[in-house]
């Protein structure tokens, strides 16, 4: 039975967000050797904007209905995702329709912050990954995403993971769980440092974190009398987060030779 690797990603239009993706993409080929590695994005506007550039993407659907054509018959999926929200949801959603529609055997891949011990390693990935420029008094704000969904819950749970072991390190969403209004109070330091809790940098990080805007979060810390340093880097980026997706795509690997000793058996 052919195999296959999908890595599903929100998408990147910009030169360094696709050259994140491209890294992340050559961290799953080396520990993967010989397999088929695909990609999928999850935004259309992105997968609009890319095809005006003349730029190939396919969505989750469009990915999983190619692979059947060129007659593979399991595929590993795995999500960049943070949370097991409802993108997530959408995601599993799609593997669902195409399995029960074309016979596609597909195991998926747990996002980033799925349990307990991705909260924990991400909280010291984090840590670990801190601009080496910042001073030990220094506040950080991770700026992260947020969802309308119960699983937000998980930003909070990194939030009090990362503060445990540096209290001026900050987690905060765009949308639910920990706002920048609840972390403002608690800085303390004259420069503060800015940086993405998401996957890639997007027009999240550039115009809602680290944008000249009066709605920014760059914008409103330097309201606060504050010095503000944005680091564009996306998670995916950092060796430590990378590893926590690359633990979940192995663990969904195996799945491979699971499905094969189950059909020997039968």
């Amino acid at each position: 039975m052919k195999r296959a690797i999908l890595l599903v990603a929100f998408g990147a239009s910009s030169a360094q967000g696709q050259s994140a993706l491209k890294s992340f993409d050559a961290r799953v080929r080396a520990r993967f050797p010989g397999l088929p590695v695909r990609w999928a994005y999850t935004s259309l506007l992105l997968r609009e904007r890319l095809a005006r550039a003349r730029q190939k993407s396919d969505s989750v659907l469009k990915a999983l209905r190619r692979l059947c054509f060129e007659k593979f018959g399991e595929v590993a999926v795995q999500p960049l995702q943070t949370i097991p929200g409802r993108e997530h949801a959408e995601v599993c959603a799609a593997v669902d329709e195409v399995a029960a529609q074309e016979g596609l055997v597909c195991h998926v891949g747990a996002p980033l912050l799925a349990g307990p011990e991705d909260v924990a390693e991400a909280a010291l990935a984090l840590i670990r990954h801190l601009p080496p420029e910042r001073g030990p008094q220094e506040d950080v704000v991770l700026m992260g995403h947020g969802a309308r969904h119960a699983a937000v819950a998980r930003y909070g749970d990194l939030a009090r993971a990362v503060s445990a072991l540096d209290p001026h390190v900050h987690v905060g969403t765009m949308n639910g769980a920990v706002v920048l209004e609840d972390i403002l109070p608690r800085l303390s330091s004259e420069r503060v440092w800015l940086m993405p809790l998401l996957s890639v940098v997007g027009r999240h990080a550039l115009q809602d974190m680290a944008g000249e805007q009066e709605c920014s979060w760059r914008s409103r810390i330097e309201a606060h009398g504050r010095q503000c340093v944005p680091v564009l880097r996306g998670t995916a980026e950092y060796a430590g987060i990378a590893g926590i997706w690359l633990r979940h795509l192995e663990d969904a690997a195996k799945s491979f030779d699971a499905a094969a000793s189950e059909a020997a058996l039968k």
